[in-house]
């Protein structure tokens, strides 16, 4: 409790300074998402199929979300220390290795060797490695350094972060190295090492204020599995202050210690549920840190103790591992996920090829450095628009719970709408001029997507286990991305020409000879499979929502009906006990 006095504001240049090198780091951590801005030169240099392209891409996108619940768990155990220093080293040695074999070429090889190959993935995969245990650093962090109500925006800003890093370094490269990709690896390989390296000093947890109830947060939830072994569940449901601050008295101290939990957070020396607002015991409640009465079990009224046990029961109550497993909304969640993100990856990994499609179709006047330079700017426009969906989500969010009182789960059907339209938009454009209209609304989509969903996860699983929870939900991207990306490869080289056979005579002289000249037609129909997957989370996300409202407003009942003692009668049972 002494720590908690003393701990630094919400505000304080100290907690800023760890929310500065978290998104810092973040930035360096969504580095897989540029790949799409080398993606294509690294085919024509090694003549690899767009299939074989897509399995690089993927194999970045499994290390990312692979290792999400290893990384998630040392987070939550060990804190993200550990996690920078393997970031630095698997970002500098993943993107070194990509960069030996781009500069080795093929020599005198017709075609890349299988061993190289396997090393060129792997490269991709430990780069993905490194980002997420750099990312899970930073968010681990970020989540433990603010409150509920603030959670939602320091989490956004973060995720913002990782959004932006592809426009960071696409434009770096387009800058200072205009059409060398060895150059561009080399700058990815140093570019997000260095930065996770230096933040290993300035990102730290940070204990919040007491006036914004750190103990009660962040300190002891009750887990599912807790309450649903416990011989006595009501023992889970005595707060334990912690040592008292040195300006209380013993006797005060006692009294202190007996008050409910609600009492604590309203007015000193005022009793009653009237002090405290409802949506604060909602919170509470929701957290998994609300506690009805601070007394002994036989002195609860059988029925209050019968309605507080259910809402701590409710939604928030921290589950992990198996119990996670056994949840209805984690496979909801995870379902949601898996199309989405999947949906997202297979735009993000293949957009410099999309791009390429569209300028080379009818286009006499093919030009490769004219094809490279609307390549980055689709994937500078795909992360600008990423990086403010993560941010304005987080707004959104907290806004519709703190404003409007509605669960943040009711911006799961917009962020879906976003989705669909942007697939809408990608069926309709044929021209490449028109192509960052897509770029903007699949960044916009996902950048949305991946802001709520963290927050999403701490409300219906609760923080204790926060990291390792996301991991786990993380896992289920891998599944989409790679079915949606390898459907998308194989789309594009059922329309390319056979391998390394002669160019149509009316092709542009300067164009690949693994160019599809179809322009849409090359990918179309994989937008169609994208469309519908779409659709159907829409369905489920306004399922989510429908019962995350149930679930609101069943615990808001349930506060309402809890009766309390006055004080005289608080202070009674006080006065008695020995």
């Amino acid at each position: 409790m002494r720590e908690l006095e003393t701990a630094p504001g919400l505000f304080s240049y100290t907690r800023l300074t760890a929310l500065f090198f978290s998104v810092l780091v973040a930035l360096s951590s969504g580095s897989n998402y540029v790949v799409g801005a080398y993606l294509p030169q690294l085919g024509a240099r090694l003549h690899l199929t767009h299939t074989i392209l897509n399995v690089f891409a993927v194999a970045g996108n499994v290390g990312v979300y692979m290792s999400g619940p290893i990384w998630g768990k040392i987070a939550d155990t060990k804190g993200p220390r550990s996690l920078l220093i393997v970031g630095f080293i698997s970002l500098l040695s993943g993107y070194s290795g990509i960069h030996f074999i781009f500069d080795a070429g093929l020599g005198n090889a017709a075609e890349l060797s299988r061993f190289r190959l396997a090393i060129l993935i792997l490269c991709s995969f430990i780069t993905g490695i490194g980002a997420n245990a750099s990312m899970a650093a930073a968010m681990n962090t970020t989540a433990k350094n603010f409150p509920d109500h603030l959670r939602a925006m320091a989490i956004g800003f973060v995720m913002s972060g990782f959004g932006l890093s592809a426009f960071f370094f696409s434009s770096i490269s387009h800058i200072l190295f205009p059409g060398n990709t060895s150059d561009f690896l080399l700058v990815l390989g140093l570019g997000t090492a260095i930065p996770v390296i230096v933040g290993l000093f300035f990102v730290r947890r940070i204990p919040l204020p007491s006036h914004v109830g750190t103990a009660i947060e962040v300190g002891s939830s009750p887990s599912y599995q807790q309450l649903a072994t416990s011989p006595d569940p009501d023992e889970f449901q005595h707060h334990d202050p912690g040592p008292s601050p040195p300006f209380l008295s013993q006797e005060d101290e006692e009294r202190e210690s007996r008050q409910p939990i609600l009492q604590q957070h309203g007015p000193r020396g005022h009793s009653g549920i009237s002090h405290t607002s409802l949506s604060d015991v909602v919170e509470l409640s929701t957290s998994g840190q609300f506690q009805s009465l601070n007394k002994p079990r036989s002195m609860l009224d059988p029925t209050q103790a019968t309605r507080s046990r259910k809402i701590v029961e409710g939604r928030g109550v921290d589950l992990y591992r198996w119990t996670l497993c056994k949840s209805a909304d984690f496979w909801i969640l995870c379902t949601m996920h898996t199309l989405l993100a999947g949906t997202g990856l297979m735009y993000i990994n293949n957009v410099g090829s999309i791009a390429q499609a569209l300028f080379a179709h009818g286009n006499p006047a093919y030009d490769e450095a004219k094809s490279s330079a609307w390549q980055a700017a689709q994937v500078s426009t795909l992360s600008l628009a990423n990086f403010a969906g993560r941010i304005v989500i987080g707004i959104v969010a907290d806004t519709a719970k703190s404003r409007l009182r509605v669960p943040r789960s009711f911006c799961l059907p917009l962020v879906t709408t976003l989705f669909i339209l942007s697939q809408l938009s990608l069926l309709a454009i044929g021209n490449v001029r028109h192509l960052w209209i897509a770029s903007g609304l699949v960044g916009l989509a996902y950048g949305c997507w991946f802001g709520l969903l963290p927050t999403i996860s701490i409300e219906w699983f609760g923080i204790a286990h926060f990291s390792e929870n996301w991991g786990i939900v993380s896992i289920f991207p891998v599944l989409g991305a790679n079915f949606f990306s390898i459907a998308f490869g194989r789309n594009l080289d059922a329309h390319e020409p056979p391998e390394y056979s002669p160019m149509p005579s009316n092709a542009p002289p300067s164009i690949s000879a693994r160019q599809c000249l179809a322009g849409r037609e090359c990918y179309v129909q994989t937008l169609y499979l994208n469309l519908w997957a779409c659709v159907f989370v829409l369905c489920l996300s306004i399922l989510a929502g429908r019962r995350d409202w149930l679930n609101w407003q069943e615990r808001a009942s349930g506060v309402k009906s809890v009766q309390w003692e006055d004080e005289g009668e608080v202070d009674g049972l006080v006065d008695s006990e020995p």
